[in-house]
């Protein structure tokens, strides 16, 4: 600075006591290293006498070098002191009146050095703070931001409290300058140290100037990091609702604005009831977010025009948004008032037609009843004007904005029916007119009812089962004795014939009755399903929804948890199916009756899924059973209102299954000569074929004992119980000999591959826990069992007989009907493994889909499965081949197949039974596991290898000896004629030795 560069220093050196060679080498040193400007040196030489001697003839020899650096002046005594320097600016010991302390000078510039050192610190600091907060990008998430924020915040407050120490420090520094100290040292040094008050006066300024631009500069950023912050928060609530309302769109854009009926109509009218609520609640969030961005825009918001369109992007989507929900809700509010005219007019026409059918004609042949009846038709007509007379172009003019093509349609059918009822009316009218103008008693005429009339359990179609029943009546002109025999006609009706007399007798078999009578079946069809959907969807969301809610967790019993897919096993599937799909295919055919056959085919697969659920019924019925009393299940009943349980509701999807095909006969039975009744019939025929597939699944998973997949043996297509009597053939036996054996009771499963004997279980348990189950006894390959349809004695039997008649089978079913049905499966099955046979016979090398069966039917004989018609008494009869044609015996081909390939032969007769024949004489009591073996010896009566070998052990007619049995199912057996040794399991071995209870099979002497 200015003044530094003026300041001129003064050194005094007092060497009175030291010696020159002291003296010169001081000189040399500030010579060499004093860093300030030096004005002068004065040197007090040493006052011994050789000392000052030496210092005056050295510094005599050395001044010149000494000038050329330094201006130094040699002086004798203290008193020489006074001619350069005032005695105020010395010390005593120098002979001036200057106080002085030299340890409070060096601790006054430590402390102003200390000081600047700190001012200058702080400068950096602050720079490097400023630096942090100019260059350091912020994150993307509002916490970081907030934390960022939190952490700056806190550091410039840390720095502010430095500050406020250093500029402390710095005020105590120079109040010292100012006030006088009470220590040694007593004089103003506000006058003595003129140059340290400036410095540390100067540094404070600093200080205040650093800490004035850093307020500044941190106001400045925190209003725009606090800002910022705002301004993601905003932005991010802008996007949710945004975000929300669009996807609201969205839903809104899939919502109709139309109905094809009063309810769906309604229905939709409360969903878009329930969705305005949800876009309210919404678009009031909306109206928040549009007033905090309005709260910011009016704090001078840096980004002023961003908010702004952002809010009017807001309000924009809002208003669109609202106002569609308003024009779908005029569009269906319309439909719906448009639809009630049109179910009014229906409804009109339905009472109309039910009061013509309740008229009992035979009082109406009077006077006075033909003139009440006819008074009660004008007060009908006067009552019902409004609707009976409606102008169907005015209509259509006023709902013009909401007509769609089906509601034209629905218009256009109105009007038809009401035609009709018109014409109904104006014809009875006349009729009765005539009656009261002739006054003759007309002859009442009584149609014979037929011996055998048709049974039907279809409800009573009435005014309050909805859409028209019309009664198309025409009554020819002329005398009251032609037409009133036509209106009137007695019959003796049976079951629900004697509730639909009045509404029948006037029906005929136009196109316009039936055209009535199936919107009937078609309107409780399309009813019953909504129903049916609605019930399933309280069930899933008031019971198994439920059990998720942490709220009932509590009242849940432990056995449930985790196992609501065993309580309700795929209704969930069940339902989406008929509430997405089904339904809506239904509804589609209110105004094309043909399309309902169409409707069931389409989706016959998807039916599927009721046998899995069923299936899983008995599981869910035992699960049912063990917690129906729980709090739980009556909590949700409580809320849901219902008065059944849900038991009740589990089953209905059975209900539901075996519903359909009742409809579907009721549809059916007014198509004739219609079209899509062939559909009608398929559907029908599906349908059935589904519940009788449900029924035999429901059996088959009740087999037990089977070492096994049941499913590789195909589908089920019959099961049944029947009285089986069992042999092997080796000899002849009359049938008439089996009257000796009582029968065994078997339950048969008939698969595509395999036919399955079965023993039926006794039902164990009480109430409800009654179950039953099906022991699995053995199984038949269809591809080597034949059938014998006739045998002598009862019409309910037919013979199976299985690898060559080695084994046979006589079978009694419960009626003929049965037995036939039966026999139709199995020769369904038979011919089409014919037809396998010639597509193998034209691809040569290719074999038959084998499925794995039990070891005693792998290792026999290559055989032929046949179908013979009848037992007769001929020695041996001759298989008629299939694919030649029929050919007499004497021109039999003879044929062989390759490998597994069987073929397939028509026998005209059973053969005789020959050789020793072994017929099982076991009753259900009797046989309970398989026939018991015991050691002995005995004959052959089959082939038989050796375990685990090819080697052929026993052969058919050997001698063998069962030793004994090794307690795992096998024997140990000697075979006699072969002088051979081996284990054969038990059930290979009662093929072997037949039925062994029959004491005349052993070798006798044996």
């Amino acid at each position: 600075s200015q003044y530094e560069s003026d300041t001129k220093f003064i050194l005094i050196l007092d060497r009175r006591l030291d010696t020159w060679t002291s003296v010169k080498m001081t000189l040399q040193k500030i010579a060499a290293s004093f860093p300030g400007n030096l004005h002068l040196v004065m040197v007090l030489r040493p006052t011994g006498f050789f000392q000052r001697t030496f210092t005056d003839i050295g510094f005599r020899f050395s001044q010149e070098d000494f000038l050329l650096k330094l201006p130094v002046v040699m002086l004798s005594s203290v008193s020489d002191l006074l001619t350069y320097i005032d005695e105020q600016q010395l010390t005593p010991e120098f002979g001036g009146t200057l106080e002085y302390c030299h340890s409070e000078w060096v601790i006054f510039r430590t402390a102003i050095e200390s000081f600047a050192l700190t001012v200058k610190e702080i400068a950096q600091m602050l720079q490097s703070f400023g630096m942090e907060l100019a260059e350091t990008e912020l994150p993307d998430d509002m916490y970081s931001i907030e934390r960022i924020l939190a952490l700056r915040t806190e550091k410039y407050y840390q720095l502010k409290e430095d500050i406020t120490a250093v500029t402390k420090e710095g005020n105590l520094l120079l109040s010292s300058f100012e006030e006088p100290d009470s220590g040694e040292c007593s004089q103003d040094q506000h006058h003595e140290r003129p140059g340290d008050w400036e410095t540390v006066n100067r540094l404070l300024g600093q200080l205040r100037e650093m800490e004035t631009a850093f307020d500044g500069f941190w106001e400045k950023h925190q209003l725009k990091m606090e800002q910022y912050l705002q301004l993601w928060k905003f932005e991010q609530s802008f996007q949710e609702v945004k975000n929300a309302i669009e996807f609201l769109m969205g839903q809104q854009a899939e919502l109709p604005d139309t109905g094809d009926s009063v309810a769906q109509v309604k229905q939709r009218l409360k969903d878009l009831d329930h969705f305005d609520g949800m876009a309210q609640d919404l678009i009031g969030k909306a109206q928040v977010v549009i007033l905090h961005g309005h709260q910011l825009a009016a704090n001078h918001h840096y980004a002023l025009n961003l908010i702004c369109q952002q809010c009017n992007e807001l309000r924009h989507h809002s208003d669109v948004l609202s106002d569609e929900i308003k024009r779908k809700q005029m569009r269906l509010q319309k439909t719906l008032d448009l639809h009630t005219r049109l179910q009014q007019a229906l409804q009109c026409c339905d009472e109309g037609a039910y009061l013509l059918a309740n008229q009992q004609m035979d009082k109406c042949q009077s006077k006075e009843g033909a003139q009440k009846a006819l008074q009660d038709i004008e007060r009908f007509l006067e009552s019902s004007s409004a609707y009976l007379n409606y102008d169907p172009q005015a209509l259509q003019y006023d709902f013009e904005s909401v007509l769609t093509s089906e509601l034209k349609c629905q218009i256009q059918l109105v009007q038809v029916k009401l035609e009709n009822v018109r014409s109904m009316f104006e014809n009875r009218q006349s009729c009765f007119k005539k009656l009261l103008d002739k006054h003759v008693r007309p002859v009442q005429l009584v149609a014979p009812r037929p011996e055998n009339p048709p049974r039907s359990k279809s409800p009573l179609f009435s005014p309050k089962h909805g859409a028209g029943l019309f009664l198309p009546l025409q009554c020819p002109s002329g005398s009251s004795s032609q037409c009133i025999p036509f209106l009137f006609q007695i019959e003796v009706m049976h079951d629900y014939q004697e509730k639909r007399n009045s509404l029948q007798y006037f029906i005929s078999d136009s196109d316009d009755s039936l055209d009535i009578l199936k919107g009937h079946v078609i309107n409780e069809l399309i009813e019953t399903e909504r129903v049916y959907v609605e019930e399933l969807f309280t069930v899933l969301t008031g019971y198994r929804a439920e059990m998720d809610n942490p709220a009932m967790l509590i009242l849940l019993p432990p056995v449930l948890r985790n196992r609501k897919d065993v309580l309700f096993g795929n209704m969930s599937e069940i339902y989406d199916f008929h509430n997405k799909i089904f339904l809506h295919s239904l509804e589609n055919c209110l105004g094309a009756p043909e399309r309902v056959g169409c409707c069931f085919l389409d989706r016959r697969e998807d039916f599927q899924m009721y046998e899995k659920y069923c299936q899983n019924k008995p599981r869910s019925e035992s699960l049912w059973r063990q917690c129906s009393e729980s709090t739980f299940f009556q909590e949700c009943q409580r809320k849901l209102e219902h008065k059944l349980g849900l038991d009740s509701y589990l089953l209905k999807p059975v209900q539901r299954l075996t519903k359909y095909q009742l409809l579907l006969k009721e549809l059916l039975k007014y198509s004739t000569s219609c079209d899509g009744v062939q559909e009608l019939q398929e559907a029908l025929v599906a349908m059935l074929d589904l519940l009788k597939s449900v029924n035999d699944s429901m059996h088959q998973i009740s087999i037990t004992g089977y070492d096994g997949d049941l499913s590789e043996l195909g589908k089920v297509l019959m099961q049944g119980s029947f009285s089986v009597w069992t042999g092997h053939r080796k000899g002849p036996t009359k049938m008439k000999d089996l009257a000796r054996f009582k029968p065994m009771q078997r339950h048969l499963f008939l698969y595509e591959k395999a036919l399955v004997f079965c023993k039926k279980r006794e039902e164990h348990g009480d109430g409800y826990d009654k179950t039953s189950s099906y022991s699995f006894k053995h199984f038949l390959k269809m591809n080597a069992v034949g059938i014998t349809e006739n045998v002598k004695g009862d019409h309910r039997k037919f013979e199976i007989w299985y690898s060559g008649r080695e084994e046979v089978y006589v079978v009694q079913a419960q009626t003929v009907d049965l037995k036939m049905a039966w026999l139709n499966e199995i020769r369904k099955i038979l011919f089409k493994q014919q037809e396998l046979i010639k597509v193998e016979k034209q691809q040569p090398g290719s074999g038959t889909d084998q499925i794995p069966l039990s070891s005693q039917l792998s290792d026999g004989k290559q055989q032929r499965a046949s179908i013979s018609s009848e037992e007769n008494d001929s020695e041996r009869t001759s298989p008629v081949m299939l694919d030649s044609g029929l050919v007499s015996p004497q021109n039999k081909p003879h044929r062989s197949w390759p490998g597994m390939s069987q073929s397939l032969e028509i026998c005209e007769g059973l053969e005789e039974w020959s050789g020793n024949q072994y017929l099982s004489n076991c009753s259900d009591t009797e046989e309970e596991d398989g026939n018991q073996l015991s050691p002995g010896k005995y004959k052959a009566l089959a082939d038989c290898k050796r375990r685990g070998s090819e080697d052929l052990l026993v052969k058919n007619g050997d001698e063998i000896q069962l030793v004994h049995e090794d307690g795992e199912g096998q024997w140990l057996v000697k075979n006699l004629n072969r002088r051979k040794e081996g284990w054969i399991p038990v059930h290979n071995l009662q093929i072997v030795v037949g039925d062994c209870r029959f004491r005349n099979a052993k070798v006798a002497g044996i």
